[in-house]
């Protein structure tokens, strides 16, 4: 009769977990936070963290995400150029942001420095962009990113290509203005030009 009233309490126990274990539980941290701090420690600590592992998997895959006709591609030093004129360009209203505008304002005979992101993804969306390009004589050069494109343009959403014009299409610049950008035009473009050349 014991062992029977025992084994019930022990089955009653099984059944009903403790308050103790309950309230181990509700004040136990969530397993994401817990992950983040091991971040920020091995961050401290300066080891190969998963954190810096993660960041150079991301650098490859934009690497590797760049499309095979994205040539010439602008090195550091001629993508920051680039996207620093293409910066002023903006501020200045001096700039044709996506495809139709670009394409557009090549056939309207515009001229200036064709600016196309290398990640783009199908490429059939940019394909006809460089060959309407040669074919109207205007420079043209691949960076990196649409989103660096898409910062530099002044606008949030990835832009695939720029045309940047030294001259506003309505209204007239300030001499200082103008000045200043066709100085960074005319440095860029001849950079641009001579990576070409060594490409062809």
């Amino acid at each position: 009769m014991l062992k029977k009233k025992k084994n019930r309490t022990l089955e009653k126990q099984s059944r009903v977990p403790s308050k103790t274990l309950i309230s181990a539980t509700a004040h136990h941290k969530n397993p994401l936070s817990l992950s983040r701090e091991k971040q920020q420690i091995q961050r401290k600590m300066g080891s190969d963290s998963e954190a810096e592992k993660h960041h150079e998997k991301d650098k490859k895959k934009k690497v590797l995400a760049l499309a095979p006709i994205a040539k010439p591609l602008a090195g550091k030093k001629l993508s920051k150029k680039t996207l620093k004129l293409i910066r002023r360009a903006a501020e200045n209203k001096c700039l044709k942001r996506g495809v139709k505008e670009v394409v557009k304002s090549i056939r309207r005979g515009h001229k200036g420095l064709c600016v196309i992101a290398g990640n783009i993804s199908p490429i059939d969306v940019i394909t006809h962009v460089p060959i309407l390009c040669e074919e109207a004589d205007i420079p043209y050069i691949y960076v990196n990113s649409k989103e660096e494109l898409a910062n530099a343009g002044a606008t949030k959403r990835p832009t695939c290509c720029v045309l940047v014009l030294t001259k506003p299409q309505k209204g007239e610049l300030a001499q200082e203005e103008q000045d200043k950008l066709k100085a960074d035009y005319s440095q860029v473009a001849a950079e641009v030009s001579e990576l070409t050349s060594t490409l062809f």
